[in-house]
């Protein structure tokens, strides 16, 4: 097995367990890639990104990505002359920066792709109700991961786990299988098999409209959407003329209360869906810390409908 040269892209921290295996394997990294400073507290300095902050550590050429299109990031790439460009939660790149490396561009995504394409892939395994999901390693192309796949590992989703539980679970997983797959590349020994476009699904951004809860759905359906968006960005509601944030649940089926209306019992405060109810376990308004369902119960009025 030959070493070979790499540019790593990358950002947040789900990267870093992928850019510390392949510096600590025979592989050169020969720059990272990533955005730049930004400030990410009111009055505090511009701060680097998980990933070029641990590559400074590392002693790793960095490069910040300010404009994937321009002509001076394309002739930083090529100067480099990589084998391989390895991409692990970045932007999408662009033709001619996808056709500088001799082998070509691979990415980890947090999905059994094609299942999940998009910007929030773990999120929404975990709304719709899937019993699993895992990592893909797959060859870059022009169209939104679409390319060929190389590599698959499946993880199992508990019925009560939350995003943030399996996002620190696939971080570990994608990285082992990402080295396993960038170590058959450079054997030379690799196969990729084609994506079937219609088994494919969607996995969009997130925003105020798909994060608000309605408790006309089921218990099942209310719970999976609450504990697909926590920690962030958090399922949300309406207390009043407050926003509720609610970050986790339990679905109790079989006990039935009017949609939006809440109930204590037993020291736990439940909330009426279309079908069935939901344990309210962690709550926030605005101006305050997170809260139990009891804890809310103590403070507020519990006989206002949630909407």
């Amino acid at each position: 097995m030959k070493a070979l040269s790499i540019v790593f892209m990358g950002s947040p921290d789900f990267a870093l367990p992928s850019l510390e295996k392949i510096h600590q394997s025979g592989h050169h990294i020969s720059a990272v890639v990533s955005n730049p400073d930004k400030r990410r507290r009111r009055g505090k300095k511009p701060e680097p990104t998980p990933v070029k902050k641990r590559a400074g550590q590392l002693g790793l050429k960095t490069i910040d990505a300010e404009d994937l299109k321009s002509e001076e990031f394309h002739e930083q790439i090529s100067d480099l002359k990589p084998d391989l460009i390895v991409v692990v939660a970045f932007r999408i790149l662009p033709k001619k920066i996808l056709e500088i490396p001799e082998i070509g561009s691979v990415n980890l995504h947090a999905s059994l792709l094609p299942k999940y394409r998009g910007a929030a892939p773990i999120h929404w395994a975990v709304i719709r109700g899937e019993k699993e999901t895992g990592c893909t390693i797959f060859f870059l192309d022009e169209k939104v991961d679409t390319g060929e796949v190389l590599d698959q590992v499946t993880v199992p989703i508990g019925v009560d786990e939350t995003t943030g539980e399996l996002y620190e679970k696939l971080k570990v997983t994608g990285a082992e299988l990402l080295l396993s797959s960038v170590n058959r590349i450079a054997s030379g020994r690799f196969k990729t098999s084609p994506q079937n476009d219609k088994q494919a699904t969607p996995a969009p951004k997130l925003y105020r409209e798909n994060t608000k809860i309605d408790f006309g759905e089921s218990a099942e359906a209310v719970h999976n959407l609450i504990r697909g968006l926590s920690p962030i960005p958090g399922a949300w509601c309406n207390y009043g003329d407050q926003k509720m944030n609610i970050y986790r649940s339990k679905a109790e089926p079989g006990m039935e209360l009017p949609a939006g209306m809440m109930k204590l019992k037993n020291n736990r405060l439940f909330v009426g869906c279309g079908e069935g109810s939901v344990e309210l376990k962690e709550i926030q308004l605005p101006g305050t810390k997170r809260m139990s369902g009891l804890e809310f119960a103590n403070g507020y009025d519990i006989h206002m409908k949630l909407s």
